[in-house]
Formats: structure tokens, C-alpha cells, sequence
């Protein structure tokens, strides 16, 4: 059996995800709900369980607020919210479960199904403390991202990212002072936790930052020079809305 808590101030919501469970996912237990989180966080110090379905928007206390006063994060954790999908890319980004309210039987048996073919991950800590560094501020107004390293979390200023180019299962981001850093995320994947404003995808290989470009040259499909002087092919199927977003004739 799987150990579970349920955290969400609306107790129609605990009443209908508890029977859904029920239905659909036999083999999890619940342990425990709660409709108040400074009694759920009380209860989840003290105990041991398998996974947490969390609310995000709650009185008192909000599920990340929550999660910074547990001591240990060693199970594995779904949050339920409301959040639009600009938002829900920085879940996916981080590697974190959700379900979108109301809550479907598909949602929740994707969910479910993580959970018990990764039973506690031991990168679940290290993926709620990236999640919840990139969700301090309302994710489209802030100025930093959080970005997983392969020695912990880098905090860069988005403004001074040049690009990004893919490589592999990886993604190796250029400053503008020329600095790289390599991430353990796919472009697609950091892709979708930037500001969509100021950065666009001229190439299967490379994510750019318009304020960072200084000159379009022409062609069959063409490139951009950026300030620093390099030279970035942009692919066919990207030149239309790369043009569309500097507001250039085609």
C-alpha cells in the first residue's frame, strides 16, 4: 500500500480527490487529510508517508509556504491547483506532479502512476527547492530564474541570458558576459519557465533573447547577429514567428 496526506482548505475538494482515490487508485491509503495546513504541517513532521497531494492556494498558509516548514522532504508530492498553463510549465520544468482542479481521472491516474514507479525519489527535495525558488514571484514578473546545475541551483538574472543552445538531453546557456552554464534540462524544457516576451525559438538548437540581437540577415531562411557579434542560423519553420515577434517584414 501507498501512504498518502491530503492538504487542501476546501473540504469538497478533500471529500471528492479522498473518493477518487478510492475509486480509481485502490492501493492508496490515506493516512490522513486536512482542511487546515498548520495542522498538516504539524502531522507531516511527525510521520512517515509516501506522497502529499497539496493544494497551493490556501489561507494561513500556501502549499509552498507549507513545504518550507518541513524539516525533510523524503516523499513524493502532487500539487493540486488552479494555476494557468504559463504557469504549470515551471511543474513540468522542475519535475513535479500536479493535477489541475477539477481534477480528472486521467490527470490523476498519470500522477498516481509516477508515484509508484518512483516510490520516494531521492531528487524530490532537490525538485521542490527548484520549483519553489521559480515560483517565488508571480512567474511572469520576475527577474531570476532558478536553474538546475550539476553541482546544486544557479540563480541567473534573465536579462542577461544571450541564448541557449541544445545539446542532447541537456541545455548549455550563454550569458552575456559569455559565461556558459550547462543545465540537465532539454531546451523545450527551459523554454517553457521563460518570460515568452523577450526569447524565441529560431532553431531546433537555439533559444534567443530578442533584446540581445543586433541585426537579421536575410535568406532562404536566414540568421541573427547578436551584440556580441555571434551568429545564429535561424530554421525555416521558426523565421515567420521570429518575425512576427520583432515586428520585421518578412
Amino acid at each position: 500500500m501507498i501512504s498518502v496526506i491530503l492538504v487542501d482548505d476546501e473540504t469538497e475538494c478533500l471529500d471528492i480527490l479522498e473518493a477518487e482515490l478510492k475509486r480509481f487508485c485502490p492501493d492508496f491509503q490515506i493516512l490522513q487529510k486536512f482542511d487546515n495546513p498548520i495542522e498538516a504541517v504539524n502531522f507531516i513532521n511527525q510521520n512517515t508517508f509516501d506522497a502529499l497531494f497539496l493544494d497551493i492556494s490556501m489561507p494561513l498558509l500556501n502549499g509552498f509556504d507549507l513545504l518550507k516548514q518541513v524539516s525533510n522532504i523524503d516523499f513524493d508530492v502532487v500539487f493540486v491547483t488552479a494555476y494557468d498553463n504559463f504557469a504549470l510549465k515551471a511543474f513540468e520544468f522542475c519535475a513535479v506532479d500536479y493535477l489541475v482542479k477539477p481534477t480528472t481521472k486521467e490527470s490523476l491516474l498519470r500522477a498516481t502512476e509516477k508515484i509508484r514507479s518512483k516510490q520516494k525519489s531521492i531528487n524530490m527535495k532537490q525538485n521542490i527547492t527548484l520549483l519553489l525558488a521559480n515560483m517565488q514571484k508571480d512567474i511572469q514578473k520576475r527577474q531570476q530564474v532558478a536553474i538546475p546545475t550539476f553541482e546544486g541551483l544557479e540563480f541567473v538574472n534573465i536579462q542577461q541570458i544571450s541564448y541557449a543552445k541544445a545539446d542532447g538531453n541537456y541545455t548549455t546557456i550563454v550569458l552575456q558576459n559569455q559565461e556558459k552554464i550547462m543545465i540537465s534540462k532539454t531546451l523545450k524544457e527551459f523554454e517553457g519557465i521563460l518570460n515568452d516576451s523577450i526569447f524565441a525559438r529560431i532553431h531546433n538548437s537555439y533559444l534567443v533573447n530578442l533584446e540581445h540581437v543586433r541585426k537579421y540577415i536575410k535568406g532562404d531562411t536566414g540568421s541573427v547577429i547578436l551584440n556580441d557579434g555571434t551568429t545564429l542560423q535561424v530554421s525555416r519553420a521558426n523565421k515567420t514567428k521570429l518575425m512576427s515577434m520583432v515586428k520585421f517584414g518578412a
